[in-house]
């Protein structure tokens, strides 16, 4: 096929107010954000014809072709892209060298035209011709520039006319300017994030159904350890092998941890190959404050001393019964018996819709399923007849006895005496390495993010963060009645009074508390306005210096305030996990935690950070100004903790630990006695690469006899806390 040709720069000038703005402020820069379309089209010999079409949301803005590689069809070209022989003499370059020159000169034009116009690109729109012609394109646009790549088919290159005189085909800018302007500007939405996509039968279309391509998988494998991989690849190729089907089901696709574990595992899932898909129901606010109370008495935080009235079980019952009934029991939908086409495994990962355990046993028995608890379930509580907790968590276990495996926090006193030893399995929560809350962000893209949450702060009336001229303290977690913030203020407010009340203003830390939101957690407005009383009332000397921030979708909000923090806190009162936690080791942020749930499995206290019980603000107040003052100690601590982040918390060990739960359950033993152990350890071993000392691999603590799971009666919260 043969295409107009068109040579064009782009043609838009810089401004010169821009300039200056960015000249003068080097803490947070104001960007336009922008749109990119790429297409490629083949050229003469080695060469590509390359179109760049920029476009502001409304309309295309400015435009340019190039041509590169015609250097490439030359044996002797001085490039990158040739290799050398030992003769001294020059080959061709191969395919592979080839398209990573082709993607470094695209890189190098991207970053030219954004830094002399002061754009910043959110989105970028590729056609599926570029994406093949350079596979590296996306993830390094992702992860160098900080661009959500879309890969599309501009209508097959073919002008939809029927026009007689109009040409057939379109050209190479033309071909950009479609997959932009008709296709990835509408997958963006508020503050310019991707849309969420909930498709057919309520399935969560993770990345835009899969148009978003942020990750490869070697960017994936080589973000753990190549034993982590390859014991993960063992399952991976059982399940391919046999044509399994998993099928994830659990409340909300957006704003909490659960959610952001999920897209992530299906986004690597989906690049091996592994047939996962993830269900969701229809939101319902009535339920999700019924399901709220039930999540604080489960955890003990509960102060309103409601009980769980049939009239509120009834509701609960019947939502995830209407959900089934529409969206995933008929043929071929993930509930419906296998030999209709249903799931081969089944795992419920939410105390919000039980139901679902003993419907999908209904429909076919045998099938295996499983049941995740992600909260800090007071076993102690639900073990004595009569409590709230116990009348909630009976009908938890009323819906669910039937599962094959019961999986929960690293954390013994999380499981009720009535869920026996042997189907017990123990899994952290995780996060994703190569996500917008984890990956590094450059310089500028990191002042970008900081403008964007100063311009937060305006909106809301909130107090402004001077960093870089001042440090800051932070904790990122959600407005909930669980994360301790009293105490953060409290710990706070007594290194500023005691221990910093004479320190010049420039080296006294601020303190952030900022966090997302989830659809079904409605105490988040609760918990917000209390906190701001609460600076009002007893903190007003300070209350300046304290920003209290509910954000937005925008992960790198997130990222670029924990990144920057000096140090981080959790000071949580009732804890399933937290992996905040190690997205901070991450970082190389020290971290200041209570011994709560699964937070002293993350942290090497005098390592990597410093635990402390529940209400000890003396003792954190005191960890703080050791922190800020004794420098060598800091930077020791902090080069630790970047450098201690076990696997286990990834998103490939996250799926290690689900295919193998899938796989043997499926394809294996039908039947699993996990006996209160790690579902990693069991993984790795059975794979043929258990953890050995010489290994020298990061894992979570294992030592805590809170793990060993045996039942005995009067057990009591006291004797089995983390020490």
């Amino acid at each position: 096929m043969v295409r107009q040709k068109t040579r064009d720069a782009f043609m838009a000038k810089t401004s010169v107010k821009a300039k200056l703005s960015a000249q003068a402020n080097s803490s947070s820069m104001s960007l336009e954000p922008v749109y990119i379309g790429i297409a490629v089209a083949d050229g003469l010999g080695s060469s590509i014809d390359i179109a760049f079409v920029i476009h502001d949301g409304t309309y295309s803005m400015d435009f340019a072709t190039v041509s590169i590689g015609a250097e490439l069809s030359s044996s002797s070209a001085p490039s990158a892209a040739t290799s050398q022989a030992n003769s001294g003499t020059t080959t061709p370059a191969t395919a592979e060298e080839r398209a990573g020159y082709f993607v470094e000169e695209i890189i190098s034009k991207i970053k030219h035209y954004r830094d002399e116009h002061f754009y910043k690109f959110v989105g970028a729109g590729l056609t599926t011709k570029a994406a093949k012609t350079c596979p590296q394109l996306p993830n390094r646009l992702w992860l160098e520039l900080d661009i959500v790549p879309l890969v599309l088919e501009p209508s097959s290159g073919r002008h939809n006319t029927s026009t007689p005189d109009a040409p057939k085909y379109m050209m190479i800018d033309e071909e950009a300017d479609a997959v932009l302007s008709a296709h990835t500007c509408r997958y963006f939405g508020k503050a310019n994030q991707p849309r969420l996509e909930v498709v057919y039968r309520n399935e969560v279309g993770v990345d835009s159904d899969g148009a978003i391509v942020i990750a490869d998988e070697p960017s994936y494998r080589d973000s753990v350890h190549p034993n982590t991989y390859a014991a993960t690849m063992v399952y991976a190729d059982s399940l391919k092998k046999h044509g399994t089907k998993i099928a994830f089901f659990n409340s909300t696709p957006q704003g909490g941890g659960v959610a952001l574990m999920r897209h992530a595992l299906i986004r690597f899932l989906r690049l091996i190959d592994i047939d996962c898909k993830w269900y969701v129901p229809k939101p319902k606010p009535a339920v999700f404050r019924i399901t709220k109370n039930n999540h604080n008495t489960l955890q003990g935080v509960d102060e309103t001393g409601l009980r769980l009235e049939q009239k509120s079980i009834d509701i609960l019952d019947e939502w995830a019964r209407q959900n089934a009934k529409r969206y995933w029991i008929a043929k071929g939908s993930p509930l419906a018996p296998r030999a209709e086409g249903g799931a081969d495994v089944i795992i419920i990962d939410d105390p919000q819709m039980p139901s679902l355990v003993k419907i999908a046993k209904e429909l076919d028995p045998s099938r295996p399923v499983i049941f995740r608890s992600h909260i800090q379930l007071r076993a102690d509580l639900a073990d004595q007849e009569g409590t709230p907790t116990a009348e909630v968590w009976n009908w938890v276990w009323n819906n669910i006895k039937q599962c094959d495996a019961f999986i929960s926090h690293p954390v013994r006193e999380f499981v009720p005496k009535d869920v026996t030893a042997e189907k017990v399995g123990y899994l952290p929560a995780t996060t994703d390495w190569l996500d917008g809350l984890n990956k590094q962000l450059d310089s500028r893209d990191a002042q970008y993010y900081m403008h964007e949450f100063e311009m937060a702060c305006l909106d809301k009336g909130a107090n402004r963060l001077a960093f870089p001229a001042r440090p800051y303290i932070t904790q990122i977690a959600r407005f909930d009645p669980a994360k301790g913030i009293p105490d953060v203020l409290a710990s706070y407010a007594i290194l500023r009074r005691e221990y910093m009340k004479d320190k010049p203003i420039e080296v006294v830390p601020q303190l952030v508390i900022a966090g997302h939101g989830a659809i079904d957690d409605p105490d988040a407005t609760i918990i917000f306005d209390k906190t701001e009383k609460e600076l009002n009332e007893l903190y007003a000397d300070i209350k300046h210096d304290v920003i209290v921030m509910r954000i937005g979708p925008v992960d790198q909000l997130l990222n670029v305030l924990m990144a920057n923090a000096h140090v981080a806190l959790q000071l949580s009162t009732r804890e399933g996990f937290e992996v905040k936690v190690s997205e901070a080791l991450h970082h190389g942020i020290p971290v200041i935690a209570t011994r709560r749930g699964g937070i002293p499995l993350q942290i090497e206290h005098g390592k990597s950070g410093f635990l402390v019980d529940v209400g000890e603000h003396d003792a954190v107040a005191n960890y703080l100004d050791h922190l800020f003052t004794d420098n060598v100690s800091y930077i020791t601590m902090a080069n630790y903790a970047a450098n201690h982040v076990s696997d286990e918390v990834s998103t490939v060990g996250n799926a290690l630990s689900w295919l193998y739960l899938s796989d043997e359950l499926a394809n294996g033993a039908k039947r699993i006695e996990l006996n209160s152990r790690w579902i990693n350890d069991v993984a790795r071993g059975k794979a043929g690469y258990p953890y050995r000392p010489e290994e020298k691999e990061t894992t979570l603590k294992r030592e805590s006899a809170m793990l060993d799971l045996k039942h005995q009666p009067g057990r009591s919260r006291q004797n089995s806390a983390v020490q």
